[in-house]
């Protein structure tokens, strides 16, 4: 599923075409994707002006100028491409210091178009339809059961090492299982903090609450230096991620220790081996003798 890089990325992508633009045209070619479209989909959005996007977690948001907030989430396999008069150039194949970009989307999985009054057509694809979309009261989105739970954005301001420190305290479960719970910090998901632990050298089995308040500064910095990273690399393409102009995300190049097991730790002076371990069910990637 994308991450926060991955969602941040698509939401810079659309930006330019959809905030501040008037939607003159909207298909829904299926009446559902993960869950239902909320009943008037078409209606409410058609002629409807767009604010700023934003966004909270792993959803874009999308607010209008009838009182309602689109709120698009992009599932395992959502994408978006633009057409803005024409359609996007697209490289072929990868060539040093570019993105490499992905084969055009599916037209069977098309599900969702946007047209707006300047002319840009943005499709909405999702082969395996795990994505949704959802129109809610703007003034009470904060408090909607989607978000009201949510913790705190990883680069916002209420994140730091006083923060983890809070949640941390007396837990027994390891730093990665409790990062990865939407209510601790909104938008992590594995990629991330695999690399975060391993660049603040601490374990992800290491019960968090034994974690030192000195440790938890530097594994603040570290998330948000990784997110910083791969956001301007274009998050990380594994599998079905494009960013809106069919750009695959470069960061994962960049991985230090997420799907790297059996090589050698990259920490100058470390000789451990990087290895898998399962936890929660998903696959955790760790060096066992630098991070403890």
């Amino acid at each position: 599923m994308p991450e926060l890089p991955e969602v941040e990325t698509v939401r810079r992508g659309l930006s330019p075409h959809l905030t501040g633009a008037r939607l003159a045209r909207v298909v829904a070619r299926r009446p559902d994707l993960r869950f239902p479209l909320p009943e008037g989909f078409v209606q409410r959005l058609t002629g409807a002006r767009i604010g700023e996007l934003t966004r909270r977690g792993k959803s874009i948001l999308a607010p209008l100028d009838r009182g309602d907030t689109l709120v698009i989430h992009l599932g395992m396999t959502g994408r978006f491409e633009v057409e803005a008069g024409g359609p996007a150039a697209r490289a072929n194949a990868y060539s040093p210091g570019a993105f490499a970009h992905a084969a055009p989307a599916d037209p069977k999985h098309a599900h969702v178009v946007f047209e707006t009054e300047a002319g840009a057509v943005i499709t909405y694809f999702d082969a395996r339809r795990f994505g949704w979309m959802d129109l809610i009261d703007s003034a009470g989105l904060e408090a909607h059961p989607r978000f009201a739970a949510l913790g705190p954005e990883p680069l916002g301001e209420g994140f730091d090492a006083a923060y983890l420190a809070g949640v941390f305290a007396g837990r027994r479960q390891g730093a990665k299982t409790l990062l990865l719970d939407q209510h601790m910090v909104a938008g992590l998901g594995n990629i991330y903090v695999c690399e975060a632990l391993h660049r603040a050298r601490i374990s992800p089995l290491a019960p968090a609450g034994d974690i030192a308040p000195r440790r938890l500064a530097a594994l603040a910095t570290a998330i948000r230096e990784v997110l910083e990273a791969a956001i301007a690399a274009g998050g990380s393409t594994l599998r079905d991620y494009a960013a809106v102009d069919g750009a695959l995300g470069y960061f994962q190049h960049d991985f230090r220790v997420y799907g790297r097991e059996g090589e050698a730790c990259p920490t100058p002076r470390c000789r451990g081996t990087i290895a898998r371990v399962a936890q929660a069910g998903r696959s955790t990637f760790h060096c066992p003798v630098c991070q403890r």
